[in-house]
């Protein structure tokens, strides 16, 4: 039972309470914990205390709510392939895992800012940002500049919800033969930060990608932010194989 004598706050010890439970096999993996009514009646707290505890385990990583079903146990993370030449979209797919991607930013043509990372620094590239889904849970931005006499004209295609790979095989007729990555830890800001549902202090896998095509090297280049309290992002490169669906 909590202890209200205690100086450390109810939410706490609760939130405490149920960590025990989850690590000792009582809630396994994947299982539903019992509702913030049931667990203010138990303990005899308010609903908004037991709803602090909660999401402690939450923020956490231990718990995750799912929108209209209730709170649970969060399974062992999937490994996603997200790395490969294949792609993004393709990497969800080949696990069986169902992504949705929204556009955040339209493609559109723009004088890109100087940045010594960014092959078209202060040059014209198309540019789009896009949000990819998990069962509603966001869980990576990508920003993605494109070369704009090799794409000229995507401006004026769908791209909103298609993979990025079979407009570039379908309209332009190319797939890259290389790439490059560079990966380290990062943070969001402002709107960003709360499209992808973390905090600003909270460290994301960041990813800057290169990917290069016969008729110029650095075509494709994004930057990918990434939560990894869902996924295990793994990589593979190499060359595509007429098996593999996805650019981007």
């Amino acid at each position: 039972m909590l202890n209200t004598k205690s100086p450390i706050p109810l939410y706490h010890q609760l939130a405490d309470i149920l960590l025990v439970k989850i690590r000792s096999g009582a809630y396994p993996p994947g299982s539903k914990i019992p509702s913030e009514h049931r667990l203010s009646a138990q303990y005899h707290i308010g609903r908004p205390t037991a709803r602090q505890a909660t999401d402690v385990l939450v923020r956490k990583g231990i718990l995750v709510r799912k929108r209209g079903s209730g709170t649970f146990v969060r399974e062992e993370n999937e490994e996603v392939d997200l790395f490969s030449l294949a792609g993004t979209i393709s990497s969800f797919h080949k696990k069986g895992i169902l992504v949705k991607t929204q556009l955040l930013q339209k493609v559109r043509l723009k004088i890109i800012k100087n940045d010594p990372e960014n092959p078209f620094a202060n040059k014209t590239a198309y540019f789009f940002s896009r949000i990819s889904r998990v069962e509603s849970e966001p869980v990576l931005i990508e920003d993605i500049y494109l070369h704009d006499v090799l794409f000229a004209g995507i401006d004026r295609i769908h791209l909103a919800g298609r993979s990025l790979s079979q407009v570039v095989d379908e309209h332009y007729f190319l797939r890259p033969y290389a790439g490059k990555q560079n990966f380290r830890i990062g943070y969001l800001a402002g709107k960003r930060a709360r499209a992808l549902g973390v905090a600003e202090v909270t460290p994301i896998l960041t990813v800057k990608r290169f990917l290069h095509f016969e008729p110029a090297k650095n075509a494709i280049y994004s930057e990918l932010y990434c939560r990894t309290d869902r996924f295990v992002f793994s990589q593979t490169l190499g060359g595509m194989t007429d098996e593999d669906e996805g650019l981007l």
